[in-house]
C-alpha cells in the first residue's frame, strides 16, 4: 500500500491538471461555460472534500488553470469588448428578471425545444439520482439559472443559448428512467424486444416531426434572388438597408455589403422603444441608396414607411425596392421627421 501511495498522488494531480486544462479551454473559448464549469466543479470538489477543499493544492491549481486564461483574455486583453457585451445584454436587459412574465416565456420557450415533461422528469432524476450525480446535477441546473438570469433575453429568443442543456436534460433522464431500464433488463425475450421497438418508434417519430419542419421551408430560390438584389445595386454604392440577417444574405448571393437600419424587434422594445424615424438624417448621411427587402420591418416602422414614400424608386423587383436618397423629392425638406431629425 505504502508503495502505491505516491502513484496516487500522482494520478489525483494528473486528473486535477487536465481537468483544469479542459475547464479553462472551454471557459477560454465560450466565457458563459464558466456558469456551468464553474458551479459543477464547485459542487463536486465540496462533495469531495467537504471543508477541508481549501487545504487541496490540487483544488487551487485546477482553479488557476480554469479562471486566468479566461481572465487574460477577457479581461486584460479584450476589456472594452468584453464591457461592451456585458452592458448591452446584461445591464440594460436586466430589469426582464423582475418580470414573472419572462420566467413563463422562459419556461415556455425550453418546453418548446425539449418539451415540459422531459424538462420535468430530468429535474426529478436530478433528485433522484446517487448523491454524487445529485449534486452535479443540481449544480448544472443551478449554472443554467444563473447564466439565464445573467442573458435574459435570450432565454426565450435563442434557441442555440440552451444547447448546453442537453447533456444536464439527458443525465437527469438517464437517472430517472435508471429503475425503468433495469426492469426491462429482468424481462424475458418478448418484453426487451417490445421495449426496443417502443424505444425506436418513439425515435424515429421524432426524427419524422423534425425532418417534416425542414423540408416545409423551401429556400432554393434564396440565391437567385439576392444575386438580383446585388446586380440592382451599384458597387461602389454607398447604401443603407432594412433587409434579413443582418445583410449575411446579400453579402453572400449578392456580393454587396449595406449598412443596417435597426429593426423593430422585442431587443429594441426591451432596452427602451422601437427605433425612431427621427434618426433618419444622421443614419442615413453619405448614403445614395434605401434597400428594403423586409417588408414586414417597414410595416412595423410607419414614420420611416411615409418617408421613404417621398424619394423616388431606383429599382424595384419581387421581394425588394432601392429608394435613391441623392434624388429626393422638395417635399422631403417640409417632411416633419426630417425637419425634426434635422433640429436636434
Amino acid at each position: 500500500m505504502q508503495e502505491l501511495a505516491p502513484a496516487s498522488k500522482n494520478e489525483t494531480w494528473k486528473f486535477a491538471i487536465l481537468a483544469g486544462i479542459f475547464l479553462g479551454l472551454a471557459t477560454l473559448v465560450k466565457i458563459v461555460i464558466a456558469f456551468f464549469a464553474g458551479a459543477a466543479a464547485i459542487a463536486l470538489v465540496l462533495y469531495t472534500l467537504k471543508k477541508d477543499f481549501w487545504k487541496s493544492k490540487q483544488v487551487w491549481t485546477m482553479a488557476a488553470l480554469m479562471i486566468v486564461p479566461a481572465l487574460i483574455f477577457y479581461i486584460l486583453l479584450n476589456q472594452s469588448r468584453s464591457t461592451e457585451y456585458f452592458f448591452a445584454w446584461t445591464v440594460t436587459l436586466i430589469n426582464l428578471i423582475t418580470s414573472t412574465d419572462f420566467y413563463s416565456k422562459w419556461l415556455a420557450f425550453i418546453g418548446s425545444l425539449f418539451g415540459l415533461t422531459v424538462i420535468f422528469l430530468s429535474l426529478a432524476g436530478a433528485l433522484l439520482a446517487p448523491a454524487r450525480l445529485r449534486w452535479l446535477l443540481i449544480s448544472l441546473w443551478v449554472g443554467y439559472l444563473l447564466y439565464g438570469l445573467t442573458l435574459p433575453f435570450q432565454m426565450y429568443t435563442h434557441s442555440y443559448y440552451h444547447i448546453q442543456l442537453i447533456p444536464i436534460v439527458a443525465l437527469g433522464l438517464a437517472a430517472a428512467l435508471n429503475p425503468l431500464f433495469e426492469r426491462v433488463a429482468v424481462q424475458g425475450p418478448v418484453g426487451r424486444v417490445g421495449f426496443i421497438l417502443l424505444i425506436i418508434a418513439v425515435i424515429g417519430y421524432q426524427s419524422w416531426v423534425a425532418r417534416s419542419v425542414l423540408v416545409a421551408e423551401d429556400f432554393h430560390h434564396e440565391p437567385a434572388f439576392w444575386q438580383s438584389v446585388g446586380d440592382a445595386i451599384p458597387a461602389d454604392a454607398e447604401v443603407i438597408g432594412l433587409t434579413q440577417d443582418y445583410g449575411f444574405r446579400l453579402m453572400l448571393w449578392g456580393w454587396r455589403k449595406v449598412s443596417l437600419w435597426p429593426l423593430s424587434t422585442g431587443l429594441s422594445e426591451a432596452r427602451g422603444g422601437g427605433q425612431d424615424a427621427n434618426d433618419f438624417a444622421a443614419l442615413t448621411e453619405g448614403k445614395d441608396y434605401f434597400l428594403v427587402t423586409a417588408f414586414g420591418q417597414l410595416e412595423k416602422q410607419p414614420e420611416l414607411k411615409i418617408i421613404l414614400e417621398q424619394y423616388p424608386i431606383a429599382a424595384e423587383g419581387d421581394g425588394y425596392v432601392i429608394y435613391d436618397l441623392q434624388n429626393n423629392d422638395r417635399r422631403l425638406h417640409h417632411h416633419p421627421f426630417i425637419q425634426s431629425s434635422r433640429l436636434s
